[in-house]
């Protein structure tokens, strides 16, 4: 059975083809031996057929299309035309395909039907290929293919960096990690606050016991004895108790600390002016920690909140982790020392990790507390993947859960491509009723309940968002129909729609004299318009009359008959119509006697 080689190169794709090799007789130490020998190993491997790619971008999209495993067309064209049609000989196929990739030969054989095989063997014989590959394609010039491997490197590299910027989770990991840094730096900070200028002001340690008020204090004292009663509206901003400020004015009159020096107070309000400029720089990244998780995972957020929701994000690795971690994972994730300790003891598993932060864990009795970790992690799950798959595969998921109950197997998804919180604020009333049932044995609602409502909701919204983009859509277009109207008719903008001058720094001002010239020109030229449709109008009787005499005169006795070129709407005229004009043609003819009469007399 012959064997033939895939080699996916920076510069193209390559077919080789094995000679001598035995099934029986495959020793990946002897190939591993002979590799390096290009004498030994050109007899037994040679070359079939090699296919450049195009350009960079082409051998950047083959080198993702592999990495996937997922082959190509290009790659089809040259395996049907360079290798013989898959056929079977006493059981067995006429020949094997060796490939590096176990997923990419299951795809070949899917749509071709070609045997492929990876193993250490035919790795080794694919080493021997790239070692040898220079030598093998004779137009390749020396330096050229360390070039294409090193361009190829980097693009593909920098592809694979590329991310969403709307859905990236990776900031929300580091936003996390210097959040609980910041925490630590800050409570040391502010104990050292606390010792060093309690030297001095002792008493100010009960009074104050927030760290961040204690520094602003360390701050604006400075020294106990200038503190007096005329700083009582100062203290009274900073602690926001005037009680606590009168004490704080008494402990410093009785105080029992020592005197420091004006040397020692200005490194004291340094390092307290330090430590407030790092808690406002926290409350700021946690303003943005939580803009972020709404953006990457708003369904997790509402469920659980932004800083355990951000904690578990963080320690999977990504959204995409979490969401593959199965509950029973997310349920004791952080809590990994614990369970293989519990393990190695044959002890109890831990019930809870990260998870155990949540305000449901501690609302619960100590009997439910395992119980209630175990649904809230199922909860969670739930949660993170709807964020994580939102979109296509999201409405593969929903349909494959709704399709096992086939009441609501024919629900129509659409619009789920945006990220919502419905399911998560749905998933949180969920586990509070199920906090009810532990504490009243109240039942709770079934899961499939509240996935209809929250799909139910969820479409109402967006045809609530559609029908606003609609009317939006609607009132623009309207508003360049005016104005192109007005533009036909002549008439000038109004000053609100034309457009100011952006080099005139000045602001138009609006006066009750320029809005009644301007409507007053509106209904001069709305009169003008007027006049000359009538004026129109009668200009097409008078024709008429002209074309009906010439008739009469000619000889035609038919009255209603028409000239060829009239419209449609002369053809449909009524009988009342007709005999007036009948009337009126007999009026001209008296009046055309008359006229021939006086000029006879003239005469």
């Amino acid at each position: 059975m012959a064997m033939y080689l895939l080699y996916e190169s920076a510069s193209g794709y390559a077919l080789f083809i094995a000679h001598g090799i035995d099934e029986i007789g495959q020793n990946t130490e002897a190939v591993r031996s002979s590799v390096e020998d290009l004498s030994r190993f050109g007899k037994v491997v040679k070359l079939t057929a090699f296919h450049p790619f195009e350009s960079a971008l082409d051998a950047l999209n083959q080198c993702n299309a592999v990495s996937e495993g997922i082959m190509t067309d290009e790659l089809r064209n040259v395996l049907e035309l360079n290798l013989p049609k898959p056929k079977v000989k006493d059981g067995q196929a006429i020949y094997v395909l060796g490939v590096s990739d176990s997923k990419i030969g299951a795809h070949i054989f899917e749509n071709t039907k070609i045997p492929c095989r990876s193993n250490d063997f035919v790795l080794e014989l694919l080493r021997g290929v790239r070692y040898h590959f220079q030598r093998f394609i004779k137009d390749l010039k020396q330096g050229d293919l360390e070039k294409a491997q090193l361009g190829l490197g980097h693009s593909y590299s920098r592809a694979k960096v590329k991310f969403n910027v709307n859905r990236v989770d990776n900031m929300v990991i580091q936003a996390i990690f210097l959040l609980d840094t910041l925490d630590k730096d800050i409570n040391s900070f502010a104990m050292r606050v606390r010792e060093w200028y309690g030297w001095h002001f002792p008493e100010l340690v009960k009074i104050v016991n927030d760290n961040y008020l204690y520094a602003r204090l360390a701050k604006f004292i400075e020294n106990k004895s200038n503190l007096s009663e005329e700083s009582l509206p100062q203290l009274t901003e900073i602690l926001g108790d005037e009680d606590k400020a009168k004490e704080v004015v008494e402990a410093a009159k009785a105080s029992m600390g020592q005197d420091i020096s004006p040397v020692d107070l200005i490194n004291v309000q340094q390092f307290a002016k330090r430590v407030m400029d790092l808690s406002d720089y926290r409350r700021k990244l946690y303003d943005y920690l939580v803009a972020k998780m709404n953006d990457i995972a708003p369904n997790l957020t509402s469920l659980i909140g932004e800083v355990v929701g951000a904690r578990l994000i963080s320690h999977a690795g990504s959204l995409t982790n979490l969401a593959k971690c199965p509950s029973s994972t997310l349920q004791i994730l952080g809590a990994e020392k614990a369970l293989f300790r519990a393990l190695k003891t044959r002890g109890n598993t831990p019930k809870y990790g990260l998870i155990f932060h949540s305000s449901f864990i501690g609302r619960a009795s100590a009997k439910n507390k395992g119980r209630m970790a175990r649904y809230l992690a199922n909860k969670c799950s739930i949660a993170s993947r709807i964020d994580c798959f939102s979109g296509v595969y999201f409405l593969v998921f929903v349909t494959f859960i709704l399709s096992f109950v086939s009441r609501f197997a024919n629900i129509c998804f659409h619009g789920l491509e945006s990220n919502t919180a419905v399911f998560g604020e749905l998933l949180n009333k969920q586990v509070e009723d199920r906090l009810k049932f532990y504490d009243n044995g109240v039942a709770p609602r079934k899961n499939i309940d509240v996935m209809k409502e929250a799909i139910e909701k969820f479409q109402k919204e967006d045809d609530e968002m559609n029908v606003d983009e609609t009317s939006k859509d609607a009132s623009a277009k309207k508003s360049k129909k005016k104005s192109k109207a007005e533009v036909e008719k002549g008439v000038e903008p109004m000053e609100e729609d034309a457009p100011e001058n952006p080099k005139s720094g000045k602001k138009k001002k609006k006066d009750k004299t320029t809005d009644v010239e301007y409507q007053e020109q509106d209904t001069i030229e709305v009169e003008k318009s007027e006049k000359k449709k009538k004026k129109k109008e009668k200009r097409k009787l008078e024709e008429e009359q002209e074309q009906q005499l010439n008739h009469v005169q000619n000889g035609n006795n038919d009255v209603d008959a028409e000239p060829e070129g009239t419209t449609k709407k002369k053809k449909k005229k009524s009988k009342v119509e007709d005999g007036e004009d009948v009337q009126v043609v007999s009026e001209g003819k008296k009046k055309k006697k008359k006229k021939k009469s006086r000029t006879e007399d003239d005469d």
